[in-house]
C-alpha cells in the first residue's frame, strides 16, 4: 500500500517586518565585521510602525584602548543609523505612503558590549573556572543540519519551492515591473509525496502587498501567470492545483506599518521549512561565536556532504554544545534507513573528516567575514556561493568509509 501525504511550507519576503528585522541585524553585524573580523556580535532588532529598536551586546577589539581598558563607542567606526536606513532602503521601503520609510523612521540604540562572563567562556585562553584555554562554544543549545536529494540544492521540495516564488516576486517588484507590488510578501506550497517522492503540487498561496488602486483579479491573474507557472516546474502542476492569492481579498497596510517585526521569528523559513528538525537558536544578528548560528551552517554543511557523497539520500545531523567548552557534548547522524553503510559507521567517519570545536568550525568555513547579509532572506541553506553549501568533502568522506 502507498504511502501518501502533504507537506507544506512557507517563506516570506525582504518586507515582511520580521524579515526586516532580521535583515538590519545582519547589516549591522556585517559592518562590524568589516571594520574587525574578531567582532562580538549579538545584535536583536524590532520594528513596529516608524520605529526600529536595536538592543543586545556587540564587542569591537579595535575600539578597546589597552592602555586604559576603556572602550571608545561604536559610533565612531560604524554609523548605525545609516545601516539601519541602507538596509531598509535596500528592502524597498521608499514610497512616499509609506509610514515605515527609510528616511523617516526613528532609531532606538540599546547595543551595549558583551558579558565580561561570556566573553571568558569565549576567549581563547585561561579563565577563572574555566576548564581549558581553547575557545568555547558561546552558548549551549543543540543545533541540526538536514539535506536530502530531492532538490538540484539538496534540500526538501516544499521550502525551495516557496523559496523561489518570494525571490521571483521581489525580482519583479524591484525591476519596477509592476508598480503595484510593494515589499512585504509571503508564500506557501504543499507538495504531495507517494512512497517518500514528491508528485505535485497540490496548493500555492500568495499574498502580497500591493497598491490600493490594483484589481484583485489583476493581481492573481499576474501571480499565477508570471510567477507560478514561471518558477515551478510545469510536471508538478497539474488540474487539481489550487492557487489561493491574497485570499484575505486585499493587502494594502503592510510591513512594519501592519505589525511588529522581531529578529530570529522566522527560524523555520531560515531552516528546511519544517521538514528537518531546528535547534531552537535563531541565527541573525550573531557572529560565528555563536554556535546557534555557525554550529547548524556546520551541520548543513555535513549532512549536504554525506548526501553529495551518495553515502545517503536523506540525511540528519544533531550535535550539541555547553557554553565555555570547546568539543561537542554529542554528535549523532541519522540517514533514515538510507545509509550506505550504517549510522554509527557514518559518524566516525564524520568526526574523522571535520571539525566540530568552534574555533574549527570557523576556520573551515571562513566564518569571520562580512558574508551575512546574503544569508538573510530566503533560506540560509540551498544557496550557491556560501561556504557552508560546497560539498569539497564528499571525497574524503567516501574514503573514510573505505
Amino acid at each position: 500500500m502507498a504511502n501518501i501525504f502533504v507537506f507544506s511550507s512557507e517563506s516570506v519576503g525582504e518586507g515582511h517586518p520580521d524579515k526586516v528585522a532580521d535583515l538590519i541585524s545582519d547589516s549591522v553585524l556585517d559592518a562590524c565585521l568589516a571594520q574587525d573580523r574578531t567582532s562580538r556580535v549579538a545584535c536583536e532588532t524590532l520594528v513596529k510602525s516608524n520605529m526600529v529598536t536595536l538592543a543586545g551586546e556587540i564587542t569591537i577589539p579595535k575600539l578597546q584602548d589597552k592602555k586604559t581598558g576603556k572602550t571608545r563607542p561604536i559610533d565612531e567606526v560604524i554609523n548605525i543609523g545609516k545601516v539601519v536606513r541602507d538596509a531598509i532602503r535596500d528592502i524597498g521601503y521608499t514610497n512616499d505612503d509609506d509610514v515605515f520609510h527609510a528616511d523617516t523612521v526613528f532609531i532606538n540604540n540599546y547595543l551595549t558590549a558583551q558579558s565580561a562572563d561570556i566573553a571568558q567562556g569565549v576567549d581563547a585562553k585561561k579563565a577563572k573556572g574555566k576548564k581549558t584555554a581553547e575557545q568555547g562554544a558561546g552558548d549551549q543549545g543543540i543545533m541540526f543540519g538536514y539535506a536530502c536529494n530531492e532538490t538540484r540544492e539538496l534540500m526538501p521540495t516544499p521550502i525551495i519551492f516557496a523559496h523561489r516564488l518570494g525571490r521571483e516576486l521581489t525580482k519583479i517588484r524591484k525591476s519596477g515591473k509592476v508598480a503595484w507590488l510593494r515589499p512585504d510578501a509571503k508564500s506557501q506550497v504543499s507538495v504531495r509525496y507517494v512512497d517518500g517522492k514528491p508528485v505535485e503540487v497540490v496548493n500555492v498561496v500568495i499574498s502580497t502587498q500591493h497598491t490600493a488602486d490594483v484589481a484583485h483579479k489583476v493581481i492573481e491573474r499576474y501571480l499565477i501567470e508570471h510567477v507560478i507557472r514561471k518558477v515551478l516546474p510545469a510536471r508538478m502542476l497539474t488540474n487539481r492545483t489550487e492557487f489561493l492569492i491574497n485570499p484575505t481579498g486585499r493587502f494594502v497596510i503592510g510591513g512594519p506599518q501592519g505589525d511588529s517585526g522581531l529578529t530570529g521569528r522566522k527560524i523555520i523559513v531560515d531552516s528546511y521549512g519544517g521538514w528537518g528538525r531546528h535547534g531552537g537558536g535563531a541565527f541573525s544578528g550573531k557572529d560565528p561565536s555563536k554556535v546557534d548560528r555557525s554550529a547548524a551552517y556546520m551541520g548543513r554543511w555535513v549532512a549536504k556532504n554525506i548526501v553529495a557523497a551518495g553515502l545517503a539520500t536523506h540525511c540528519e545531523v544533531q550535535f550539541a554544545y555547553a557554553i565555555g567548552h570547546p568539543k561537542p557534548v554529542s554528535l549523532r547522524v541519522d540517514t533514515f534507513g538510507t545509509g550506505v553503510k550504517s549510522d554509527e559507521k557514518i559518524t566516525r567517519a564524520v568526526g574523522n573528516v571535520f571539525g566540530f570545536k568552534p574555533a574549527e568550525i570557523v576556520a573551515q568555513l571562513n566564518l569571520l567575514r562580512p558574508i551575512y547579509r546574503q544569508t538573510t532572506n530566503y533560506g540560509h541553506f540551498g544557496k550557491n556561493g556560501l561556504p557552508w553549501e560546497t560539498t569539497n568533502k564528499a571525497a574524503a568522506l567516501r574514503a573514510a568509509l573505505r
